[in-house]
């Protein structure tokens, strides 16, 4: 493994060696023009494609109608595949257990240890049914219920993402969930050892191997094979994304999730090696993602750059730093870090690092992020994978009105009401009199019943 990280590396470093330096767009926040340089900034294109919608539609459709057979042939077909019947493309739970215990020591202790600190933060979040009673003997409440079902989508071959697996399944799990479904493809019939051994270990209930947009109308709709669920939840491709979007209301999704961000606050202190390597983070995710650095220091700005410079021809994937840094990164001159924060809550990112020397005072200026890492020693990748909160994170500025993906979003809160005699004739009154000045006599009628004469 050694002998083939070195090829790689020596591979990427001649492939650069002919590159110029990779120089980052430069914004200043006291510029006339900074607020539409940052929108330009911050602009993704998240125009419908109207051929993708059709075929969508298409598949959804046929799925609809002809359940497991429909799923059998966009498998085959997608996944190059020689499935029969349906129920070939369910895994037993032994062959999660399989996975589990034959996965390398290192990655299932490692795997074990994120597990127990993700179930730990989440038992935090649960929400609680409650209800007090008033003077009259009416009992107001609320009742916590979890859901009965969820579905969690998972990119499948050569794809490992057990990290996600854990981050969806186990919040779900401390919330209730009766049944958690989990459908990743299998191209070729290939499935990845450590993402069923995380699968096992979240307590996953059934795997099938399908994914697509027919997976997410198989978990929406159901067919005779695989149970339509409340709710759809994890990544996927852009056909997946729209899949999710139309079976919406049908069922609850989570969120359509766009690139992966970083926006990095630094006094200019830390060390700029760790702060280009928290921005080449996400930018490694994709040639979409985006990281920026803000700062309130012009020299700690070009250190960084220089940084980038060094260190990206020593990474794997520096073609996509490369061209995630060039096409969305910037590097933000500001006046000091209040502004540093309102240039943040502008932006409302979905990872935020607060690299500076008093961060928890800073954070009480930051209004707008999914995820706050609070100083030098955080390293955005910890809550990745294995610091507890969950790393289902809004993007696209979502997290101005988004949260992070929760034990809450596995439960449901239903309204107590228990009159009293005695309420329903006070409560009844009232009701009576706003129900005839909307003109609905029946409403006031049945409320007027329980009132005493």
């Amino acid at each position: 493994m050694a002998c083939n990280s070195l090829i790689t590396l020596t591979r990427t470093c001649l492939a650069l060696m002919n590159m110029p330096d990779l120089s980052l767009q430069k914004l200043d926040a006291n510029s006339a023009d900074f607020d539409q340089q940052l929108k330009a900034l911050l602009a993704w294109d998240e125009t419908n494609d109207l051929d993708i919608q059709h075929r969508v539609l298409d598949i959804i459709a046929d799925v609809r109608q002809n359940g497991d057979q429909a799923l059998i042939t966009y498998t085959n077909r997608f996944d190059h595949r020689t499935i029969s019947v349906a129920n070939e493309l369910e895994l037993s739970q032994d062959t999660l257990k399989s996975a589990w215990e034959n996965i390398p020591v290192e990655q299932g202790q490692a795997l074990q240890a994120a597990a127990d600190r993700i179930r730990a933060y989440a038992e935090h979040q649960k929400l609680s049914s409650w209800q007090y009673t008033e003077a009259d003997g009416t009992i107001l409440g609320q009742r916590v219920t979890p859901l009965d079902s969820v579905g969690l989508y998972v990119p499948g071959g050569k794809a490992a993402y057990p990290s996600s697996v854990l981050m969806n399944a186990i919040p779900a799990k401390v919330a209730g969930v009766g049944e958690l479904i989990m459908v990743v493809p299998a191209p070729q019939g290939e499935t990845n050892e450590l993402v069923l051994a995380a699968a096992y270990l979240a307590g996953v209930d059934r795997i099938f191997t399908i994914g697509g947009a027919q997976a997410i109308a198989a978990l929406a709709y159901g067919t005779q094979t695989i149970p339509a669920v409340a709710k759809i939840l994890g990544p996927g491709n852009i056909y997946v994304a729209t899949a999710k979007k139309m079976v919406y209301g049908v069922v609850g999704i989570d969120m359509i999730a766009g690139p992966s961000e970083i926006l990095i606050i630094c006094d200019g202190k830390t060390n700029p090696d760790w702060i280009a390597m928290d921005m080449f983070s996400q930018a490694e995710h994709d040639e979409n993602a985006q990281a920026i650095l803000i700062s309130d220091d012009d020299d700690f700005l070009i250190a960084v750059q220089q940084s980038i410079d060094t260190l990206l021809p020593t990474m794997e994937r520096a073609e996509i730093i490369k061209a995630s840094l060039s096409a969305r990164g910037a590097l933000i001159k500001v006046n000091d870090l209040i502004q540093a924060a309102e240039v943040a809550n502008l932006i409302a990112p979905e990872h935020l690092e607060l690299s500076v020397e008093d961060p928890q005072l800073l954070s009480k200026s930051i209004r707008h992020a999914g995820a706050i890492f609070m100083g030098r020693y955080t390293a955005e990748a910890l809550g990745d994978y294995c610091a507890g909160p969950n790393h289902v994170l809004p993007t696209s500025s979502t997290a101005r009105f988004s949260s992070p993906l929760g034990v809450y979003d596995f439960q449901k809160r239903s309204s107590i009401i228990n009159c009293s005699d005695s309420g329903a004739d006070n409560l009844g009154k009232i009701a009576s009199i706003l129900a005839r000045g909307e003109s609905l006599t029946a409403h006031a009628r049945s409320a007027e019943y329980r009132i005493k004469p």
